[in-house]
This record gives C-alpha cells, structure tokens and sequence, in this order.
C-alpha cells in the first residue's frame, strides 16, 4: 500500500486573489513596455503567464492598473516557467499603493 505524500508547505507570505490585473512590464535595457495580465496578484507580487519567459533576478519597473488608476513599482522575477510564466515579487511599492493594493487584494474586486 502506497504511503500518503506530504503536501509541501505554503511558501506565500499572503493570500491570493485570481484577477486579470493588467500590467505594464519595463526592462532596464528597453523603453518598450511588455504588456501582460496578471493570473493572481496578492499585496507582494503576481504570476503573469507569457510565452517568452523573464530570467530570475531579473529587475522590471512595472505599472499595475486597479480600477483606472496607476500604481508604479519595482518588481523582481522570482519565479520562471519557461514557455508558461513569471512570479513577480514588488520591492518598491509606495505606502500610498501598498494600502491601494491592499484593499483590492481584500475586497477582491476589480
């Protein structure tokens, strides 16, 4: 008889909305913005599925837009997927976005 396989522990540090956030994507070396959608976003960072996929570590200024509004941050890829996506990690969100953030992530509304 197959013994159960533990479950891994949850590593996110806060919960998880699944909402089609749109983003804008900036690399340091382009002026061309990637634009992208969000699969779920949370008040630390997002999962955005995209073909052409991000290294890890790689640093992005990024504008989220919550209900018309822009928000502006950093963010840090943290996650790649080859062929399917990238986790994103904020590193710069202002006080001001983060409580904005904060309250779309807990009302779950778009």
């Amino acid at each position: 008889m197959d013994q159960p396989v533990p479950s891994k522990p949850d590593r996110r540090r806060s919960p998880r909305l699944k909402a089609g956030v749109q983003l804008e994507l900036r690399r340091q070396d382009s002026e061309v913005p990637i634009r992208v959608g969000t699969s779920d976003i949370s008040v630390v960072g997002c999962y955005v599925e995209m073909s052409i996929t991000l290294e890890v570590g790689s640093e992005l200024d990024v504008v989220l837009w919550l209900n018309d509004e822009a928000l502006r941050t950093r963010a840090k890829v943290v996650t790649c997927h080859p062929q399917f996506g990238n986790g994103f990690e904020f590193i710069d969100l202002s006080p001001d976005d983060q409580a904005r953030l904060t309250e779309f992530v807990n009302t779950g509304s778009e």
